[in-house]
């Protein structure tokens, strides 16, 4: 209970729940200067996370979504022609840093290795970068935090996060919430009251323990709440459970057969 009075978000309506001791451990890192990495499945509340201590110390967020074709000059900026002239453009990091403002860079795993060296100076006690262009060593101020994340179950050996790379994080591990929790968020997050929403908490449940169906991803947090939204604005239960939650999650006939049953079953 701690935990959860100590996000108070008052001057912001973004809504989230702590499941752990993640709001004390970002709390201390904000006050050292530390770098964060969030670490869990997809639709557990990592963004969620960051959007609402962003907007709990009214600081500007600046987000990114790193991919494989996520470039050095994507992230730092790059020279454009504008009215037959050239002008530098910052990147999303570089404001950040400029501004002084919190950067959350997701899925940062999915980004090339010569992306993730740039910002290895932004990790440690140097807390800059080097803009080659323009000859530029940016130092960022003191309100600059740097939160990155990704998801374990995307990971390979070809994408794998280097040891050098994740040793310069703090690093914080997000799961799906326990059940009174969970509730609560669908709950909220839909407008569906908690009595409604607790058999598709049990649902999900059930789901993450079938280890048999072999999927790729399970039951999120995410889809529960799209699914509670349907509902509660008149979809049939089961019609909005195979479109929230059963066709995302597969297209193997044998599966998605499986999962309605399951639906069937609770509804």
């Amino acid at each position: 209970m701690e935990n959860e009075k100590s996000l108070s978000p008052r001057k912001t309506d973004v809504f989230y729940c702590p499941v752990g001791n993640e709001i004390e451990v970002f709390e201390t890192c904000r006050k050292l200067s530390l770098p964060m990495l969030l670490k869990g499945p997809t639709g557990c509340g990592k963004t969620r996370f960051v959007e609402a201590v962003a907007a709990s110390h009214e600081q500007e967020l600046i987000k990114v979504s790193c991919n494989e074709d996520t470039s050095v000059s994507d992230l730092l900026g790059r020279y454009l022609l504008k009215g037959g002239d050239t002008v530098w453009m910052d990147g999303p990091v570089t404001q950040a840093v400029r501004k002084g403002c919190m950067l959350y860079l997701d899925e940062v795993a999915e980004a090339r290795e010569d992306v993730l060296v740039v910002l290895h100076a932004l990790t440690d006690h140097r807390r800059e970068i080097y803009l080659d262009r323009t000859g530029e060593v940016l130092r960022a101020p003191p309100s600059f935090m740097l939160i990155a994340s990704y998801n374990p179950q995307y990971q390979s050996k070809f994408r794998e996060m280097k040891p050098s790379t994740r040793q310069r994080f703090v690093t914080v591990s997000f799961s799906y919430p326990d059940f009174e929790k969970e509730v609560a968020i669908v709950a909220k997050e839909s407008g569906l009251s908690a009595k409604a929403a607790e058999p598709w908490v049990k649902l999900a449940g059930n789901i993450r323990n079938l280890k048999d169906l072999c999927l790729q991803e399970t039951v999120s947090t995410r889809l529960l709440i799209y699914c509670a939204k349907l509902v509660r604005n008149g979809l049939p239960e089961r019609l909005a459970g195979e479109v929230a939650l059963v066709q995302p999650l597969s297209d193997d006939p044998v599966v998605v057969t499986a999962l309605k049953e399951l639906i069937y079953l609770k509804f």
